[in-house]
């Protein structure tokens, strides 16, 4: 019906792009030749291999869901229908990062890639409101870890064949250009949410009361889209970053990440700091020679998968030195230890 409407109202030369978020579980051939008949992007939820996807994707009668959504894959693959995966970082898989990003790109085919990080408020209302989390929650530091472990085998052998949100993301910030990403960009409220009665709210993060912006039977979708209440919305991620965050030298990549997850305090005890904040700022300070690397690489009209080479060389001639180090002299990593003390341990 949604396609019907649009083929019905679409005006010449307005271009449609039609995609869909899924678990998968219950997809068939019949609705994999429609999302390929209308040329729909399909995101498909898989958190990893078995074990750590069906640690917490279940169905509502608590069985396991993974076969079958393998077996979705495998039709949307048969039926040629553009997808990528949505990979939740959690509790259950952060431990094992490795393991999940192998998985989605050999045993699942996956070319794009987007980790979303867990974080839920624990309390009883399901609004963003408390400073607790759940247990099935990711810290900063796990998710700032998984994500190094993912990026260190990344940058070595896909660059170019495997997409990955994040490092798409901060290449742009790298490059002085938008990140694409409403979590990273210095405003936001361009990611409304309107639910199957109509109700507008500011950002699908926040669909509650406080930020309905009204609805589509009383009120123009213009006029509630533009509305000052949007606008405040919008503007209050960047008025209300802490001081810490706006000293910080990953900011111009980061910009306080998403404003449902400022639930802590400062070092200096301003409200308002990411959970993720320490994750966010130990990956990006981690990639940063890479990212200036491929940038640059990208200024000079060359590929940015040119670093996988410019590694290989590097670590080739860092093995030749460290089998040439005397035990009590400086380790060639120069980490200031003795070779002994560093990369010469037995």
């Amino acid at each position: 019906r949604a396609v019907a409407l649009q083929k019905k109202y679409r005006k010449p030369g307005m271009q449609i792009h039609n995609a869909l978020q899924t678990n998968g579980v219950t997809l068939t051939s019949d609705w994999c030749r429609f999302f390929r008949q209308h040329n729909f992007l399909v995101g498909l939820s898989l958190d990893g291999p078995r074990a750590l996807h069906d640690a917490y994707r279940v169905d509502k009668a608590g069985r396991p869901t993974f076969d079958r959504v393998m077996d979705g894959l495998a039709l949307l693959k048969k039926h040629r229908v553009e997808f990528n995966i949505l990979t939740t970082v959690h509790a259950a898989n952060a431990g094992h990062p490795l393991e999940v990003y192998r998985f989605l790109r050999d045993e699942a085919g996956a070319r794009f890639i987007q980790f979303i990080p867990i974080v839920e408020r624990d309390n009883t209302t399901g609004y963003q409101e408390g400073h607790r989390v759940t247990d099935r929650s990711v810290t900063g530091q796990q998710y700032g870890d998984f994500l190094i472990a993912v990026f260190e085998e990344w940058v070595r052998r896909d660059v170019g064949r495997v997409f990955v949100q994040i490092f798409d993301v901060a290449l742009a910030a790298w490059l002085g250009r938008p990140p694409g990403l409403c979590i990273f960009e210095p405003t936001c409220g361009q990611a409304l949410a309107l639910e199957h009665n109509g109700d507008l709210f500011s950002c699908d993060h926040f669909v509650e009361p406080a930020h309905r912006l009204g609805n589509l039977r009383e009120t123009p979708l213009l006029e509630m889209v533009g509305s000052e209440k949007q606008r405040q919305f919008g503007q209050a991620k960047q008025t209300t970053l802490p001081r810490y965050c706006r000293r910080c030298p990953v900011r111009f990549v980061c910009n306080g990440g998403c404003p449902k997850n400022r639930l802590l305090s400062t070092p200096d005890g301003e409200p308002g700091l990411n959970y993720l904040c320490a994750g966010y700022k130990r990956f990006f300070t981690h990639i940063a020679p890479a990212m200036e690397f491929m940038a640059n690489e990208i200024r000079h009209q060359r590929a940015p998968a040119n670093i996988m080479a410019h590694l290989a060389r590097q670590e080739a001639g860092l093995r030749r030195r460290f089998a040439a180090a005397h035990r009590n002299a400086p380790c060639p990593c120069g980490s200031g230890l003795k070779f002994k003390h560093c990369h010469g341990r037995r």
